[in-house]
């Protein structure tokens, strides 16, 4: 029988592989986890979730001051000004203690931090920082980062052009920022500086913002920001940029074809989406390529054609989301150790945490309809909702999709500044295969914002009682 120096290595210490490593060990396996940053969490806790949202938290509170919505409640702050190297240095603080607590649960969990990058040597073995490391399994959760736009050359150093780690860190707010994708970063990050005082300006190449969500909730999200005043070119793409100066050049052309345009901006945001990190891991040594996306394909148990090698998160097929991949790392790790770990892949919820937020799980309309589905939906404003009209924050609506023959749950669509807490109710009941109309008769505590989506629930079938 072979002797390996563990019986799991993960490599990538994001949510997917920080948590599977976590999860092993506590199960009684020998753990070590490889990573090459110098401190653990990955692109989420370091430059992507937990920053964006200190950076979105913190802006929002200054333009409540500076809009004078405190006012209205009776909070008198006098004069407002901004201090961004504060604001900086509590998204900083923010990421240092929670990157900090993961490197603690490795300490308290026994999990090996294997300080360097990974490669292939065999199906059992990797090399790090020169060594050779065995592991009867080994689990890729090397996640993802940012897909290059063709002749727009990123460079955050020079603040100019940036991408999302480089919008994290701005030295001053932008005169001009033009954001380059209408998906979530991009509308997350152009929140946050056009809150600060930037002009914002999204180009995207569709024709409406934030793919893959809900039509209706496509279009109302593109309403409520254009009225905060960011600027919207669609149906554009980007064919060039250059920099003079401080100084960013855009030329932009109709999605379709046509004739060109220049587009000025003091700083160029990049954010038309994330690519799967598999350069580097030497996948040829065992014989594991990835699909057309770049992908690696796993069965449901997420283990790849190779035996002993295991793949989650953004690296494989699905929404690179965090909370996917942290269920996964939980579940490969659980199938490693012969027990049962699932996944439903069908309720993932998604949040976008600009103001308001927006969020769904499960199908939309348009999808459910072309699964084959005779659709119901229900529709719920937010203005109707009591606790909305109290805080003052009555934008949006909650719309729930079910089968109009079983009344099964098929989706849940929110626009509310809570809708990402919200989701998870929705996502709990489809989980258990709700109907809608075990949604409207649970009852719902007064006045919450979650009253709103009893209301469209009951919406389903005709008969919501405060519209």
């Amino acid at each position: 029988m072979a002797e390996y120096d563990y019986d799991v290595l993960v490599i990538g210490a994001g949510p997917g592989g920080y948590v599977a490593a976590i999860r092993a060990a506590q199960l009684g396996l020998k753990t070590a986890c490889a990573e090459s940053r110098g401190t653990l969490g990955g692109t989420c806790l370091n430059v992507g979730c937990i920053p964006s949202k200190a950076m979105l938290h913190g802006s929002e509170l200054f333009e409540e001051a500076n809009e004078g919505l405190l006012a209205k409640f009776g909070v008198q702050t006098g004069k407002v000004g901004l201090d961004l190297d504060a604001l900086l240095s509590e998204k900083d603080d923010a990421v240092k203690g929670l990157t900090g607590g993961i490197e603690y649960l490795f300490k308290k969990n026994k999990v090996d931090w294997l300080k360097g990058h990974a490669s292939f040597k065999d199906a059992h073995s990797v090399e790090v920082d020169g060594k050779t490391v065995s592991a009867e399994n080994i689990v890729i959760a090397t996640g993802s980062s940012v897909t290059p736009l063709p002749n727009v050359e990123v460079d955050n150093e020079r603040g100019v052009i940036v991408d999302s780690t480089g919008a994290l860190s701005l030295a001053k707010v932008p005169k001009h920022m033009v954001v380059i994708g209408g998906g979530v970063i991009g509308l997350e990050l152009g929140s946050v500086w056009r809150r600060l005082g930037a002009k914002v300006t999204v180009v995207e190449f569709l024709d409406q913002i934030l793919p893959g969500m809900d039509g209706e909730v496509r279009k109302e999200a593109n309403k409520l920001f254009s009225k905060q005043g960011i600027e919207f070119k669609l149906s554009t793409k980007v064919t060039g940029a250059s920099v003079r100066g401080k100084t960013a050049t855009l030329t932009l052309e109709p999605a379709e074809g046509g004739d060109s345009e220049e587009l000025k901006a003091d700083c160029v945001l990049v954010a038309i989406g994330r690519k799967p990190n598999t350069d580097g891991l030497n996948l040829d040594a065992i014989g594991l390529e990835t699909n057309k996306r770049g992908q690696i394909e796993t069965d449901h148990d997420f283990s790849t054609k190779i035996d002993g090698v295991w793949a989650v998160g953004d690296v494989i097929p699905g929404p690179m989301l965090a909370h996917k991949a942290e269920d996964e790392g939980i579940a490969v790790a659980e199938n490693i150790a012969g027990q049962i770990g699932i996944v439903n892949h069908d309720v993932i919820p998604s949040v976008v945490y600009t103001m308001p937020e927006i969020a769904g799980v499960g199908l939309t309309e348009e999808a459910a309809k072309e699964a084959g589905h005779k659709v119901k939906t229900g529709k719920f404003p937010m203005l109707a909702n009591s606790r909305a009209k109290t805080n003052r924050d009555t934008d949006g609506f909650v719309k729930v999709v079910a089968d109009a023959e079983s009344d099964q749950v098929l989706g849940v669509w929110i626009v509310a500044s809570l809708a990402g807490t919200m989701i998870a109710q929705a996502a709990q009941a489809m989980e258990f295969g709700a109907l809608s109309e075990d949604i409207a008769y649970t009852c719902h505590a007064h006045p919450t914002h979650s009253e709103a989506l009893k209301e469209a629930a009951m919406a389903v079938r005709g008969k919501p009682i405060h519209i």
